[in-house]
């Protein structure tokens, strides 16, 4: 069965839309009163974050646009110091998508956020003309249990541990796209363990970072020009997979400027830096988590080659090609 337009009109097929797949998948309390909007129970200080998302194929190896929506939108919760706690999903359909996508997109999304711990307390849709398209919208709250947490405060010294491989999730989306066959999958996944174990062993962390759009180059830039400091990184040591390595000398890839959707930064004093990345290691989506490099003097990112040069690494400029999302 495919989507219509009578499915956005807020009649009776869009209650069966709701009911038949929204309510089944995303089942809680909150979300289940169906008012106007959700009412939280919220302690303290909170992080919000929220984030839209277009994906080609909506489906690939290791995640699909569901699972992407969810992890995306924690992980950036995450980063701030904060423990996930809510989630609002806002899906823009257009007429001919099928519901069992549709359907299976929803099951992908709860899976991810009872994984998080995060609950879908509230959400729309709406149906568009089109060619069977669908786009996600999602809000997140999350409850800060580490202040401090900051692109800004990073420290001469400071170590930057990585929490593992680059490049898988932009390379899986290729691969997909061009019908190139590989082991390659998305490493999308959400980061809560990694966070709270920092935070539950007492590492005092100055600044985390989802590795995103842009990739690690870009988002170094930023916590450089933030923290007006200069971040020196050693390319001997960045954790990246042979079949990854492959496809980017068959494309031309860079996998410094190639997006991730699993992999975080985290900036610690450097004295605590051994005793952080096993801690990193230790939990789920950590295993290949190395230390990269530190904050220094100056400004600017700097890359030591394996040869012992020097490579200045720029923020990317214009669109990451090929684009992924």
């Amino acid at each position: 069965m495919k989507i219509n337009m009578s499915h956005g009109s807020g009649g009776k097929q869009t209650e069966d839309l709701i009911n038949r797949i929204f309510l089944k998948h995303f089942d809680n309390n909150i979300l289940n009163r169906l008012e106007d909007a959700a009412v939280l129970d919220i302690k303290g200080k909170i992080a919000y974050t929220t984030d839209s998302f277009v994906v080609t194929p909506l489906f690939f190896s290791g995640g699909d646009i569901g699972k992407l929506a969810v992890c995306g939108t924690v992980n950036d919760i995450c980063m701030m110091g904060a423990i996930p706690k809510y989630l609002t999903a806002g899906f823009i359909i257009e007429e001919g998508a099928e519901i069992e996508t549709i359907d299976k997109i929803a099951f992908s999304m709860k899976l991810s956020a009872e994984e998080a711990g995060i609950k879908i307390v509230a959400g729309d849709t709406k149906v568009i003309e089109g060619q069977g398209g669908i786009y996600i919208n999602t809000s997140g709250i999350g409850e800060i249990v580490k202040s401090g947490v900051s692109i800004s405060n990073c420290q001469k010294g400071d170590a930057i541990i990585l929490s593992g491989n680059l490049g898988d999730h932009h390379a899986a989306i290729m691969s997909e796209r061009m019908e190139i066959e590989n082991n390659i999958k998305s490493d999308c996944a959400p980061l809560v363990s990694i966070v709270k174990n920092l935070f539950d062993s007492n590492i005092e962390v100055h600044c985390m970072r989802d590795v995103t759009r842009g990739g690690l180059a870009t988002v170094l830039n930023e916590i450089s020009s933030a923290s007006n400091c200069g971040v020196e990184i050693y390319e001997a040591v960045l954790p990246i997979s042979n079949e990854v390595r492959g496809l980017c000398n068959i494309l031309g890839l860079d996998p410094l400027y190639m997006a991730n959707e699993g992999k975080m930064i985290a900036v610690v004093p450097g004295k605590q830096a051994k005793t952080a990345l096993e801690v990193v290691r230790k939990s789920r989506y950590g295993e290949n988590a190395q230390i990269i490099g530190h904050i220094v003097d100056g400004s600017g990112v700097t890359m030591i080659t394996t040869l012992q040069g020097s490579r200045i690494l720029d923020v990317l400029y214009g669109d990451g090609l090929p684009r992924i999302c």
